[in-house]
């Protein structure tokens, strides 16, 4: 049965586990070894985790099957002073995929955004990864594109998703 929690510093080694276990399958077709490489430390590294918390603010929930962790994500409310939750990571094991868990984590995410008066989830997606088609899927609409320079002459282009929340 699933369950859902939300993540403390006690859990970045999960988090850490998950992302270095879902990163290869999502962008091995869509990125170079090294860009992966270089984006995991830079996103996942215990102190990366830390400033995403304590300083920007950024909730993990953590999906596990019993004892066993399938997924987590990460938001952050009213997103740069708006009423908009963005939803900045959502990865779930590849074994793991089409069991409802990012499905539970997305409703979660929308739960807690409407309790705080946000009326809308954003987020960025490769414009080459196939999430894309699940968050259509799902509401979300491409509002934009960006391209992120992340150092080290690495480069994220995303699409830019929003889903107004009814």
């Amino acid at each position: 049965m699933l369950s859902i929690y939300n993540a403390t510093s006690k859990d970045y080694p999960i988090i850490q586990e998950i992302a270095h276990q879902t990163w290869p399958d999502t962008f091995g077709a869509i990125l170079s070894k090294e860009q992966i490489s270089y984006m995991l430390e830079m996103m996942y590294s215990t102190p990366a985790l830390t400033e995403q918390t304590e300083k920007k603010g950024h909730h993990f929930l953590i999906v596990k099957d019993e004892d066993i962790p399938l997924g987590y994500a990460s938001y952050e409310l009213n997103y740069k002073g708006s009423s908009k939750t963005k939803i900045h990571k959502i990865y779930i094991l590849p074994e793991a995929q089409g069991k409802g868990v990012g499905k539970l984590l997305m409703n979660t995410i929308t739960d807690v955004a409407r309790e705080n008066q946000n009326n809308t989830l954003s987020l960025n997606v490769n414009r080459d990864n196939s999430a894309f088609d699940f968050y259509s899927k799902i509401g979300f609409e491409k509002v934009g594109e960006e391209n992120i320079d992340i150092g080290d002459g690495f480069l994220m282009e995303d699409y830019i998703m929003d889903k107004k929340l009814a």
